[in-house]
This record gives structure tokens, C-alpha cells and sequence, in this order.
């Protein structure tokens, strides 16, 4: 499926399907009315018989559109004319694609990007258009042994634009969205598939194919033996119990000249967690094959970054094993010394993630970097805090704090900022050892980013705890490929 834009009018572009917008009270957009008018009133007569009231996200199909280039048109109800935002028209799109991802129409061009939205200029709405169609036809069938066909038939679908001017606009945003779409569906991807087939050494797989499809992307990656001379006991204290290998991949994208510093992600990628010895309780245990999250969104931000090719230096760091229980599993009390030379009394098992995310963030150093990023879902007190809402964000820069909580707002794709400050870090000490891997009850996911603080010292350096906003549970149980969207949108504004 290709995306287009186009600028011919709704009432003179021949489409089998034209997608407008209407609203409440009536009222219609500049396109509805143009096919209104050409069409001898036939989307006037749909609203005042009450066919469609103009409901934000309703929809209404026209079949019989007489002599009109469009062979149907699709009404999307937007709410108040006045209140039509970025949030609404995300809506509007959603629904209108949701219904057209299962129809047999192989062309169709939405109007809806033609409409005054509140917050978002024709760049932004082409963006969110072109990513909206991915969600909208993402289905994860990877596992099921019956290979149901693609239902979606579309071939084209172009994002309308006023003038040649706006259409440069559109396509850059198109181009974007489309990327977007792309990298949160391959994170999507990887963590829906079950912990028996993602494995440490499927993602070592994935992330050198990517590197090898990839112009500027090179991959390397570290075995146990590796990490043992580097002297990374923190994160192979983890990966103890487990028979799976642990891998430590390393992805450099080099798009510009070697003296920009680059940015560094960090990502969680545990592709199961039972809790090791600190076992945890059976009900919803299956769910933490998704505590690879912060690995897949690192894996989807990279798909984007190939797709984009942006004249930037940036490399993904990504720890990945396994927390298992068995007779040579670390086990609570004992201590173990990071990359960084420091000791860690580990007094629950089950606080793994910051376990591998300190080594890997202590060799994160030797790439000097200019941000450092890590992503984790790291603590269920983060979803107690901020439920499936808003990722967790603590940092010791209030910059690059600043310009995340930003990029956050602008993509859709929101954070909250934690504190972190001295009080907390006193929460880690430890009788034997420099500090503890976990603080108490109290203030759980910052007392998780003030141990991890302890390895990024003198770096600009964030923590987004992503335990509510990675995935989702029970009956709707599947990744939303979140943080992606902000981390891309963050990245793309340096």
C-alpha cells in the first residue's frame, strides 16, 4: 500500500472512496460541502434526516453519489467545528481507517487533513494519518496455525492537501508517519511474540538483519564471555538461572560526521521474567514476556531511524536475558560488582531490569555520548502511579527532561516527570555492600531511577519507565508500541 497526496478538489478527484469530515449541528467541512454541492445535496439530506449526527468518530457510507468522481463517500463525524483538535481528528481517523481496513476499495483519499485542526498544521496531520493506517491494520497473526489472508485491498490512500505549498508539507509528514507506523509495528511485533520463540538470541537475529538491510546501521554483539571480561556481574547476576544465552547487542547508526556526539538508547529487553528466586505470583505471569518492552521500543525507533535515514549519530544498547529460578539463580542477600566497580546487595531478585540496565549504562560511557536514554518497564509502582496513561520520566537534567516531556506532547505519545532527588537515593542503602537493589515500599519507580542515577553521573541522561504505557493487559492483552512515537519525535528535533 502506497501513500499519496493529493491536491485536486474532493468534488473533482476520482477515488472510489472519498473520506470527509462533519460535524454537530449540521455542519459540514469545506470538502463535504464541495461534494454537497456537486452532488445536488445528498450529504445535506444525510444530516438533517439524522442519518449521522456528527458525532465525534460516527460513520456514515454514501453509496449512491449519482455522477460524482468519488464512487462513495465516507462521513466521519468530528464533533464541534470549534473544538476539532488534534485528539479528535486522531479519533476521527482511527475510526474512519479502522472501517476501511476491512472494506474491499483499493483506493481512497481522506479529506479529513484538509479541515482547520487546533494543534496540528498539515505536516502534523499527515504524520498522524499515515501512522493511524499502520495501527489501524496491525493484527498480530505470527502464531496462529490457520494464516488468515490480509483482509486490507487498498492500494493508494492519499492525504489531501490545499496547494502545492502544503503538499511538500504532507509529504514530509507522510513520510514520517509512515515510518512511525513501520518501527511501532515491528516493537509491536517482537514483544507479542511469546518468550519460547523471543529470545535473546531471536533479537540478536532481528537486530543483525537490520543492520545488514540498513544503510549507516552496524550491529555487534557481546556473549557471556564477553560480559564477564568486561566485568559486567551485575547484569550476568541476572541471567544466572537460566539456561537461555544472554546477549548484550550493541546498534550504531552513523548518519553524521563522527565528531556529533551521538545519542544513546538503552533498552530493557528481559524476554521473560519470572522474578528469579523472588518468584512472582502465577495470576497474569504470562504478561512478563512484555519486560523486553523497553528493548522492542529501542528495536522500533531503529526501524523508523532505517526508514527516515536522518543526518544523526545514534546507538542503541541492549541488554537481553532471562530472570529464571533454579539452583544457580542469584538468590536474595546475595552481592554482586557492576561494570562500574560498585557493589550491590541484591535483596530482591524480582528488581532485575535496573540489574542489567546499570552495566549497560556504565558502557554507554565509552561512546561519549550527548543523551542518554534508557527505556524499561521497570516498576509496577509506575502503573500504580500513572496507570496506562503516561510514561514515567526521571531525570538529573532538567534540559533534556524538558525537550522529552515536549516531544511527548507533540507525537501523542505522553510522559509525567517524577522527582528525583537526594531523599530517595537514602532509601538504597545497604549494611554490606555500597548500596541495595531496591528501597523499600516507598516511591518504588524513583527509588528504581535514583540506582540508576548511580551509573550516570556527569551524563545528560533520562529514565522512561514504561510498565503502564508498553503494553496492555487482560482481554486486550498486546504491545501498543509505545514509547516509540516520542522517542522518534525526540530524536528527529535534535
Amino acid at each position: 500500500m502506497r501513500f499519496v497526496v493529493k491536491t485536486a478538489q474532493a468534488h473533482q478527484n476520482k477515488t472510489q472512496l472519498a473520506i470527509v469530515a462533519v460535524f454537530t449541528d449540521n455542519e459540514m467541512g469545506k470538502p463535504a460541502r464541495a461534494l454537497d454541492k456537486a452532488g445536488n445535496g445528498l450529504i445535506s439530506a444525510a444530516l438533517s434526516n439524522g442519518d449521522i449526527s456528527g458525532k465525534s468518530g460516527e460513520l456514515l457510507l454514501l453509496s449512491n453519489t449519482g455522477d460524482l468522481p468519488c464512487q462513495r463517500i465516507l462521513l466521519v463525524g468530528c464533533g464541534s467545528h470549534t473544538d476539532f483538535d488534534r485528539k479528535i481528528f486522531r479519533k476521527a481517523v482511527r475510526s474512519a481507517f479502522g472501517w476501511l481496513s476491512h472494506k474491499p476499495y483499493t483506493d481512497a483519499v481522506s479529506y479529513l487533513t484538509q479541515e482547520h485542526i487546533k494543534d496540528a498544521d498539515i505536516f502534523r496531520s499527515a504524520c498522524i494519518s499515515a501512522e493511524c493506517w499502520h495501527d489501524a491494520n496491525y493484527r498480530f497473526t505470527a502464531m496462529k496455525s490457520e494464516k488468515e489472508a490480509s483482509p486490507v485491498k487498498l492500494k493508494s490512500l492519499g492525504i489531501a492537501a490545499h496547494d502545492t505549498k502544503t503538499a511538500t508539507l504532507a509529504r514530509k509528514g507522510m513520510r514520517q508517519g509512515d515510518a512511525l507506523g513501520l518501527g511501532m509495528s515491528f516493537s509491536r511485533d517482537l514483544a507479542n511474540l511469546p518468550s519460547n520463540f523471543c529470545t535473546p538470541t531471536y533479537l540478536e537475529k532481528q537486530a543483525k538483519k537490520l543492520a545488514s538491510n540498513t544503510k549507516h546501521l552496524s550491529c555487534k554483539v557481546l556473549n557471556e564471555a564477553d560480559m564477564k571480561k568486561l566485568g559486567m556481574g551485575s547484569l550476568l547476576s541476572v541471567t544466572a538461572g537460566s539456561v537461555e544465552p544472554a546477549k548484550f547487542i550493541i546498534l550504531q547508526y552513523k548518519g553524521a560526521a563522527a565528531s556529533k556526539k551521538p545519542a544513546v538508547l538503552v533498552g530493557k529487553g528481559i524476554t521473560f521474567d519470572t522474578g528469579g528466586i523472588s518468584l512472582k505470583p502465577p495470576a497474569t505471569m504470562d504478561e512478563m514476556k512484555f519486560d523486553m518492552c523497553g528493548a522492542a521500543s529501542v528495536f522500533g525507533t531503529f526501524k523508523a531511524i532505517a526508514e527516515l535515514q536522518p543526518k544523526l549519530n545514534i546507538i542503541a544498547l541492549i541488554p537481553t536475558c532471562e530472570n529464571m529460578p533454579s539452583g544457580s539463580a542469584t538468590k536474595p542477600g546475595d552481592i554482586v560488582t557492576s561494570m562500574s566497580g560498585q557493589t550491590i546487595e541484591v535483596l530482591n531478585t524480582d528488581a532485575e531490569g535496573r540489574l542489567i540496565l546499570c552495566d549497560a549504562l556504565t558502557y554507554a560511557r565509552r561512546f561519549n555520548p550527548e543523551v542518554l536514554i534508557d527505556v524499561a518497564t521497570l516498576t509496577g509502582a509506575c502503573v500504580i502511579a500513572l496507570g496506562k496513561h503516561h510514561t514515567g520520566l526521571l531525570s538529573t537534567s532538567d534540559s533534556l527532561a524538558k525537550k522529552l516531556l515536549a516531544a511527548g506532547i507533540q507525537a501523542d505519545d505522553p510522559a509525567w516527570r517524577l522527582p528525583l532527588t537526594e531523599e530517595y537515593t537514602n532509601q538504597l542503602k545497604s549494611n554490606f555492600a555500597d548500596f541495595a537493589n531496591i528501597g523499600g515500599r516507598e516511591a518504588g519507580t524513583i527509588t528504581a531511577a535514583a540506582f540508576l542515577a548511580k551509573f550516570t553521573e556527569d551524563l545528560n541522561w533520562a529514565h522512561l519507565d514504561i510498565a503502564g504505557t508498553a503494553y496492555r493487559g487482560g482481554s486486550a492483552k498486546g504491545s501498543t508500541g509505545r514509547p516509540v512515537p516520542m522517542l522518534l519525535e525526540f530524536l528527529l528535533n535534535r
